[in-house]
């Protein structure tokens, strides 16, 4: 399997390369991990929950970061054991490129799988990886972006607050919205 992707971030290169080296962060923004663990120098265990079609795993594995070029690139060697599921291992090469105030992530991964996800095929392999790399991208932009400021709140996205109503700090009552208000309205 091979996947090329580029994903913009809405901040500087050092702050990029920052996050992707903060494996706290890392463990939020990777769909079903559950640690991340050092194991040496550049060097970390992961587990992680994954499904790939009708097969779902818990992969425990390893990770290696070679060829670190701060805050410019480096390559990840990994390959992980799924049990009965099956395997991956593979490399990805990551680089990120000052644009502006923002910063382009690019990487290009190679990776086998074998056992019970190499039998589902590649088609449901491949989906099944660029899913999850949406949803680590789009966790991880969300979490590297600067909160906004100021932005009013778009009319029908108002959420009330637990309890009575009333907005926590301020004391102010919130107008509680129906479903079918909302829905009257359209």
């Amino acid at each position: 399997m091979e996947m090329t992707q580029s994903q913009r971030l809405p901040v500087p290169q050092q702050v990029a390369w920052e996050a992707l080296n903060d494996t706290e962060l890392l463990k939020q923004c990777i769909p079903g991990c559950e640690s991340i663990e050092p194991d040496g120098e550049n060097a970390y265990l992961l587990a992680l929950t994954a499904a790939v079609g009708p097969v779902k795993a818990r992969f425990k594995g390893r990770m290696e970061l070679q060829d670190i070029q701060a805050p410019d690139s480096y390559t990840i060697q990994f390959d992980g054991q799924g049990g009965a599921a099956g395997f991956g291992k593979g490399v990805a090469r990551v680089s990120l490129a000052p644009e502006g105030d923002e910063t382009v992530l690019s990487y290009t991964v190679h990776a086998q799988v074998g056992g019970k996800i190499a039998q589902i095929g590649s088609r449901l392999v491949d989906a099944a990886a660029r899913k999850m790399a949406d949803t680590f991208f789009t966790r991880f932009t969300e979490a590297v972006s600067p909160p906004a400021q100021d932005e009013p709140a778009e009319a029908g996205n108002e959420t009330p607050a637990e309890g009575d109503g009333e907005d926590q700090q301020s004391g102010e009552k919130k107008r509680k919205r129906s479903w079918t208000a909302w829905i009257s309205k359209s």
